[in-house]
């Protein structure tokens, strides 16, 4: 029996919560581009090893090898690009804000693009999510003036339009292409974008094989691109992208779970508001699918396998 989407929804942002502290891990070890291209490599070799194994259809027309490609570009080339240079002149909070605007613009682009009706209370939790990922980071505004450059400010948000863009190309074929065809092709398109920026902006030699690297790096691209992608793709297939996107909100109250638990970190009244106010607008986001279907919708599935 298939998981219902909304728990794929919430595996897939448990999963991409525990990149941020592997990533942290091994961050000195490889220059920043070089270890997002062989995170992104090594993630679509892995899913495209298992398409092949299991006979997944290869695209057959222009039109999905077009959103794939736009897909590896803007979710993998662009999104990862700019995470990893935003980060060296954004302060971490302001950073938090401005990525999880992304549910935001993927809605605006879901109903522009895909003619999907959001509705009233879809768009109501969407912002209630963002509020609440503003007061989690509210304390990191403080410092958010140190370290901030409007090229800082310009990647961030270069990152979160290529995700939304990325979301929006991958609905566009996740009745018609399997997920690890479709997630597998579009990590190797972003990844082969990363490796030429790399070789233009810094050494992609330069890479310290430490057992630290290499144990973070396979958990960075088996369960955390790969199987995410993988599952992401599966959500998007019976969720409206703004419902799916929806469930970013609730990756910094993971990260606030683990912090607390295994690191000690403090957790005040303030971030346990915004986190009841991420869940909240997750809850309301992900609403009735009725409210989110494309218009004209008939809902019919291409075969997959």
């Amino acid at each position: 029996m298939p998981l219902p989407p909304r728990i794929l929804a919430i595996a897939v942002m448990t999963l991409w919560a525990t990149c941020y502290p592997l990533i942290a891990i091994a961050l000195e070890d490889a220059p920043h581009l070089t270890f997002a291209a062989v995170r992104a490599a090594l993630g679509g070799a892995a899913l495209m090893a298992v398409a092949l194994a299991t006979g997944a259809r290869w695209p057959t027309t222009r039109h999905q090898w077009r959103w794939i490609v736009i897909a590896g570009i803007g979710m993998t080339g662009i999104g990862y690009f700019g995470m990893f240079h935003g980060a060296e002149f954004v302060a971490p909070g302001l950073a938090t804000v401005i990525s999880n605007a992304q549910p935001l613009i993927a809605g605006l682009l879901a109903a522009l693009v895909l003619g999907e009706r959001t509705g009233l209370i879809g768009w109501t939790g969407l912002a209630t999510g963002f509020v609440g990922i503003a007061v989690i980071a509210f304390p990191s505004f403080v410092t958010a003036t140190v370290g901030t450059s409007l090229i800082g400010l310009g990647y961030v948000l270069l990152a979160t339009t290529g995700v939304a863009v990325g979301n929006i190309a991958i609905k566009q074929i996740a009745n018609h292409v399997a997920p690890v065809m479709a997630m597998g092709s579009q990590l190797l398109v972003g990844a082969a974008l990363l490796a030429g920026l790399a070789l233009f902006l810094e050494d992609p030699f330069r890479i310290d094989w430490t057992g630290r690297f290499v144990a973070a790096l396979l958990g960075l691209a088996l369960p955390g691109t790969a199987l995410a992608f993988w599952l992401w793709q599966i959500a998007l297939t019976r969720l409206a992208v703004s419902q799916a996107v929806a469930f970013s909100f609730i990756v910094p109250v993971i990260g606030l779970t683990v912090g607390w638990a295994f690191f000690e970190e403090t957790v005040t009244v303030v971030t346990i508001a915004g986190a009841a106010l991420s869940v909240a607008g997750v809850y309301l986001a992900s609403g009735s699918l009725a409210d989110a279907e494309p218009k004209g919708s008939d809902k019919r599935r291409a075969p997959m396998r």
